[in-house]
């Protein structure tokens, strides 16, 4: 398996097992993952938020833990990465006001590198006008963003246990699915894990 070299984008507030267990996943198999926040250093942390489902109207929120980051935004050059990851959470929602974030994501999108955005990351792909003619998976309450964004919006199975591969795009609705998600993601890599 050739090692891979991916941006992670995040931001404060960023969903806690959206951004804590990609990052591991995808470390524990053998890939280089930097994550980066705009407005912050390597060293530095972003606060994240557990979202969970709990049979409310909408998913309920509670602190989480704090995500160390291990490379500085300022200095990423996109041309340098594989692959990309967008976690949701609040985060997506205020990083891509950032232009430099939307640069980055429309580079993945040209050069056709692996995309991997889960939940409310899509709002990030929307910003970017890289949805068009994709289909995509998010949070429910994304779809609106999707659709008028020329997206097709699919959506989650019951357990929210599902994703979607459209073009360089893989997209999941939450956490639950990350097994998918990240199987998925990974075959898009070329990286082959056997039992």
């Amino acid at each position: 398996m050739a090692v891979k070299k991916i941006l992670m984008l995040v931001g404060d507030y960023v969903e806690d097992y959206e951004v804590m267990v990609p990052f591991q996943m995808l470390l524990m198999v053998g890939h280089e993952v930097s994550a980066v926040c705009p407005g912050k250093k390597a060293g530095e942390t972003v606060r994240t938020a557990v979202h969970d489902f709990e049979g409310d109207q909408t998913y309920s929120e509670k602190p989480g833990h704090n995500f160390g980051l291990n490379a500085d935004f300022d200095a990423v050059d996109p041309a340098a990465f594989d692959a990309l990851v967008i976690p949701g959470g609040r985060a997506p929602e205020y990083i891509r006001l950032n232009p430099r974030v939307i640069a980055i994501v429309k580079h993945f999108a040209a050069a056709k590198k692996p995309i991997a955005a889960v939940c409310h990351g899509q709002q990030v792909l929307v910003a970017a006008d890289v949805v068009a003619g994709c289909q995509c998976m998010a949070y429910p309450a994304v779809q609106p963003d999707i659709e008028r964004a020329g997206g097709t919006y699919v959506g989650p199975n019951a357990t929210f246990s599902n994703a979607v591969v459209s073009g360089n795009l893989v997209t999941a609705p939450a956490w639950p699915a990350h097994p998918e998600w990240m199987r998925k993601f990974l075959e898009m890599l070329g990286s082959t894990i056997n039992p």
